[in-house]
């Protein structure tokens, strides 16, 4: 009989200490880069949009690119806005501005493009918007990958947004 009592406490303190051990929750900081970028991705609208640019994030930039053995910005957007959205937009970023219809930034919506220029007057790099404030792009140290639009630098260097239609 007091075999049997020990092994009922035993079996109840190991079941305690699984499921207390199970109910830890794991969170990620909702404030961070990474968790926001994640967060605008979710809410994509288009799902095509989501599995194309997963498919993309992280190809190395490569001047000129339009494969997965490197991509650059125009490239990158015309291929996406052809594949996602039926557009045909011209292979240069600079062309590509040309062809867009101004839109403040406020008014963006998902597969509007956005224009810089880093190297002086001229629009020299693109990105599509996704929303809250990201865009997806081939950046030139990072490859594709989803950026945020509000960060200083590309607050001082944007240019123009819009959209094709």
């Amino acid at each position: 009989m007091i075999r049997i009592k020990y092994s009922f406490w035993l079996v109840l303190l190991f079941s305690l200490v699984l499921t207390a051990c199970g109910s830890k929750k794991y969170t990620i900081k909702s404030n961070t880069k990474a968790a926001k970028a994640a967060d605008a991705m979710s809410n994509l609208k288009s799902k095509q949009l989501y599995k194309f640019i997963t498919e993309w994030t992280g190809v190395k930039y490569r001047f000129g690119g339009m494969d997965k053995r490197g991509i650059d910005c125009s490239g990158f957007a015309l291929m996406l806005e052809k594949e996602i959205y039926g557009v045909t937009l011209p292979r240069i970023s600079r062309e590509q501005a040309n062809v867009v219809k101004r839109k403040s930034i406020d008014n963006l919506k998902e597969g509007d493009l956005v224009f810089f220029s880093f190297g002086g007057k001229d629009v020299d790099h693109v990105g599509v918007y996704l929303n809250n404030g990201f865009f997806v792009h081939a950046s030139t140290n990072r490859g594709v990958i989803v950026d945020d639009l509000s960060q200083p630098a590309y607050q001082r260097v944007l240019v123009k947004s819009g959209s094709v239609n």
